[in-house]
């Protein structure tokens, strides 16, 4: 089978408070099996960016291996109506640990972890707001 190439190479979000952002992400995506690998101070605001461990992100790591980003902003953040960001979970006891440090970091529920029939057979995912509101998921198919 041919691996899939990445459709997004990279992303970021703006975040208000770049501490507490730092260390919800580390949090919920420590579960998930990600790491900060990178951070950066930039002229616009500092920003940081998860993935697995050992990993950077391009140009010098493999492209598409550490795509989400973070980076503050001055100005207040407000998240889009509609938009949510899905992070891969290796396992359903991933996806639970995801949403109790979530919460345990300041996130708010958005819908706790459990199968979502209307979405496939065997979708595991559990949903966040993060503490500037952006919504995010995590989500396994193992375990079906």
């Amino acid at each position: 089978m041919t691996p899939i190439q990445p459709m997004i190479e990279h992303m970021s979000i703006g975040v208000s408070d770049y501490q507490r952002a730092l260390a919800f992400y580390d949090a919920v995506l420590g579960p998930l099996g990600f790491v900060r690998v990178s951070s950066h101070a930039e002229a616009e605001g500092e920003s940081a960016c998860w993935g697995p461990e050992g990993e950077l992100p391009s140009p010098e790591g493999t492209p598409g291996a550490a795509p989400f980003w973070i980076q503050h902003r001055a100005e207040a953040v407000t998240p889009p109506p509609g938009f949510h960001l899905c992070f891969m979970a290796p396992t359903r006891r991933a996806v639970e640990a995801f949403h109790a440090a979530g919460l345990a970091a300041g996130g708010r529920d958005a819908g706790g972890p459990g199968l979502r029939p209307q979405y496939g057979e065997g979708y595991y995912a559990a949903f966040l707001l993060d503490p500037d509101g952006w919504k995010i998921e995590a989500v396994t198919y193992t375990d079906a």
